[in-house]
């Protein structure tokens, strides 16, 4: 492995088991006969995050992708480990500006489209400095 480096997050959270694993206590030593049907809590950690080392958040700037429902101020939730794939919103870096848009790609050519009549799409065959820096796995929009 000479010449290799590998990496890992710096923050690994702040538990090391999940929820399932924590019991209840009772100060008589036994447990109240409700505890076995006790729901335990939701983790969002657990529920929006399958790579901790690879997602990353972001907040919304702009409206570009207003009608496939991700607003200005909406975190996102981006997973640097997924692979490009068709149809997939993206975040890429385009002439060293980063843009949320929709990733398709046909037998010649790919796009960027935006998600608002606003915005044109954008032919990547007319850059050559693009680069993909994650994909979207999940919004979070305050109502």
């Amino acid at each position: 492995m000479e010449g290799e480096y590998l990496y890992e997050a710096g923050y690994r959270g702040t538990k090391k088991f999940s929820q399932e694993n924590v019991r209840t206590a009772n100060a008589t030593g036994f447990g109240a006969a409700a505890d076995d049907y006790a729901e335990r809590g939701i983790d969002l950690n657990e529920q929006l995050i399958k790579n901790k080392p690879a997602t990353f958040f972001f907040r919304m700037k702009g409206d570009a992708m207003r009608d496939a429902g991700i607003f200005e101020g909406d975190v996102l939730i981006v997973d640097r480990s997924l692979k490009l794939a068709n149809g997939k919103i993206i975040v890429a870096i385009l002439n060293g500006e980063l843009l949320v848009r929709r990733f398709h790609k046909n037998f010649s050519s790919a796009f960027l489209i935006p998600e608002n009549n606003r915005y044109k799409t954008i032919n990547l065959a007319e850059f050559s400095d693009f680069a993909l820096w994650g994909v979207v796995t999940f919004t979070i929009h305050q109502v």
